[in-house]
């Protein structure tokens, strides 16, 4: 993960020639991190699923929008920083690094990656994050009719 924690580290004053770095895709336990989550029964409701249709479609819009002008989409996180703590060199160094996230993906659910995240949660030898795989735990209908 390079867009927080990694610049994180850096700008705290250690060196990157003086860092290990791993990509947990090399070593086969890379996992899905962030995601839209909600309940099953949930998605049976035709109001919630028009609701969540238009909010992943603009979702998707946006993080398009800002991979294709870095510059702005750091401005708008800074106009929007009450706390004052972002930088614009640290907001432009996160949007280049989520670019490479989005970069050629339409936004939706790659089934092989979430296949992939849980055969990772279900090693562990005698202390699995899960002990068995879960039915009904995504779905691609949202992303399908927003992507329409």
């Amino acid at each position: 993960m390079t867009y927080n924690e990694y610049w994180q580290v850096i700008d705290a004053g250690i060196k990157a020639e003086d860092l290990v770095t791993f990509k947990y895709e090399d070593q086969g336990v890379a996992t899905l991190e962030d995601g839209l989550y909600v309940l099953e029964d949930k998605l049976k409701d035709p109001a919630f699923k028009e609701k969540m249709v238009k909010f992943v479609r603009a979702s998707m819009k946006g993080w398009k929008y800002a991979e294709a002008n870095p510059d702005e989409a750091a401005g708008i996180v800074l106009e929007n920083d009450s706390t004052g703590a972002q930088t614009e060199e640290h907001q432009k160094r996160m949007m280049g690094e989520v670019a490479k996230l989005t970069a050629g993906s339409n936004g939706a659910l790659d089934e092989a990656d979430y296949k992939r995240t849980v055969a990772s949660l279900m090693k562990g030898g005698s202390d699995p994050v899960i002990t068995k795989e879960p039915e009904g735990a995504f779905t691609l209908d949202i992303t399908a009719e927003a992507l329409k």
